[in-house]
């Protein structure tokens, strides 16, 4: 194993300006009075000690400012003329910093880059999890590239985070109604909702409908009926997409947009999917967490812009860490996951978003893991089978990698594993934000060559490389 110098570390300066609205309509009119309030020369003097202090280039600074004036425009009497600097004053006090990695930076993912344009080099995408204040979770951006001998250059990060635009989904009443049947949400006091829907509905038809059942409602408590609604709508709030518009990948993050993510989304496992077709789309399965409860959900893209989130369902959806397959086995999807918090487990579906069937495939056995398993990433398909790399929890609650071969044409089948870890931390690698931890959410091959990204403590991230060949040949075999 060569373990390579690069060191990413978690940067405050890294900044996600987002929108700042207060949710108490009086306290926005409040703001807006006071704002208007002060003087012309006060406002100039405002602006250009903002702009002074803010390390985001002055015309981005500016568009943020007339964009997030725009929350609030409705808000303000027609009859008033707004010149330029005024939008900007007035998004200026609707507008916030958020240090979104200031507390840690950790568990990347590596897939190939959807553009492939420099010679003998291979240009891929970093995603890393990202925590800030109130340790909160969000999925971040690196680029880079692998060249001819295996050196690893990294892209320099942009000081500033946008916020994407978000539109919602159209939405499959049967889909919505089983997921709420799974998830416990379903009673009688919102069965009813369904009723109304047309088979594919709108967030304004939901919106309707809730609307007449409670202007209907005389039989029921008032505040138990809301919330029996309201979970409904927040399970078809958890699925949308997202659309940036900046080019540079390292200006997009996608922070908690839903109900079901408010708290965080951890652990994106992206992986690069080769549809029936050939054409290759990027799928992530990631965990949402609300601060109470997990959802696992799925984001997709082509073009890492443009992301659909989705939620999935199904029995063989629990706990956390799913991967999925790069391409179809079988004619089937298969994905990895850990439904009982302790063992690997292998599951198969012809729905993309629906997972019924699930077995064991992999149960702790050594002593660097025998406290659970669990996948490190979507698998990797070589010569030999799908190569997968688990994580391994021991005594001191140490995480350690460590590998396994599945067979390429029944991925239920392990072909190899190894006895040893492959990597796990080292004396001088025990101390951090989580003691003990090595650990990567998806790797890459490149000629033969296993390209590993791995977090060190949840506080730094770095890379390494291991010949596949010297791999398999440190892997016993499983009869």
């Amino acid at each position: 194993m060569n373990r390579l110098p690069i060191k990413i570390l978690p940067s405050s300066r890294r900044t996600l300006v987002r929108p700042f609205v207060p949710s108490s309509d009086s306290q926005v009119e409040h703001i807006l009075f006071r704002v208007f309030s002060t003087s012309k020369e006060d406002r100039n003097r405002i602006l250009e000690s903002i702009y002074d202090r803010i390390e985001v280039p002055l015309e981005m600074t500016k568009n943020i400012f007339r964009r997030h004036y725009e929350h609030v425009k409705h808000r303000i009497p027609t009859n008033l003329e707004m010149t330029d600097e005024d939008k900007q004053f007035i998004g200026a006090f609707f507008t916030q910093q958020y240090s979104l990695e200031s507390t840690a930076l950790f568990n990347p993912s590596i897939v190939p880059h959807p553009v492939q344009d420099k010679e003998g080099a291979l240009r891929f995408i970093i995603s890393l999890r990202a925590i800030g204040e109130g340790h909160i979770s969000s999925i971040t951006f690196m680029e880079g590239e692998v060249d001819a001998r295996y050196n690893i250059t990294l892209a320099d990060n942009s000081p500033v985070i946008h916020e994407p635009e978000r539109t919602e989904h159209l939405y499959d009443r049967e889909v919505v109604l089983k997921k709420s049947h799974e998830l416990g949400i379903l009673t009688n006091l919102n069965r009813p909702l369904f009723d109304m829907l047309p088979d594919e509905f709108s967030f304004e038809d939901l919106t309707v409908a809730m609307h007449k059942i409670v202007r209907g409602n005389t039989f029921t408590s008032r505040e138990e009926l809301q919330v029996s609604l309201n979970n409904v709508q927040t399970l078809v709030l958890s699925n949308f997409t997202l659309h940036f518009t900046s080019d540079d990948i390292t200006e997009r993050a996608i922070y908690p947009a839903s109900p079901s993510q408010s708290n965080g989304l951890e652990d994106a496992r992206f992986v690069q999917f080769t549809r029936d077709d050939g054409s290759k789309v990027y799928y992530a399965t990631f965990t949402a967490y609300n601060g109470k409860t997990i959802m696992p959900e799925m984001l997709e893209t082509e073009d890492f812009k443009e992301f659909k989130v989705s939620t999935l369902s199904g029995p063989a959806v629990k706990n956390k860490g799913m991967a999925l397959f790069p391409r179809k086995v079988n004619g089937h999807y298969m994905m990895l996951g850990r439904q009982d918090n302790e063992s690997l487990y292998i599951m198969k579906s012809d729905n993309l978003y629906f997972w019924y069937d699930y077995q064991p495939l992999l149960k702790p056995t050594y002593d660097w893991e025998l406290i659970q398993i669990g996948n490190c990433g979507s698998p990797i398909e070589i010569d030999e089978g799908w190569l997968v790399l688990t994580h391994g929890v021991g005594p001191v609650r140490t995480y350690s990698l460590g590998a396994v071969l599945l067979d390429k044409e029944d991925p239920r089948v392990v072909t190899r594993r190894l006895k040893e870890p492959l990597l796990t931390p080292a004396k001088e690698e025990r101390s951090g934000y989580v003691p003990n931890v090595i650990y990567t959410c998806g790797a890459m091959v490149v000629n033969r060559t296993l390209i590993l990204p791995y977090a060190i403590a949840d506080v730094v991230t770095t890379f390494a490389t291991v010949s596949v060949d010297e791999l398999m040949d440190k892997m016993i075999e499983i009869k």
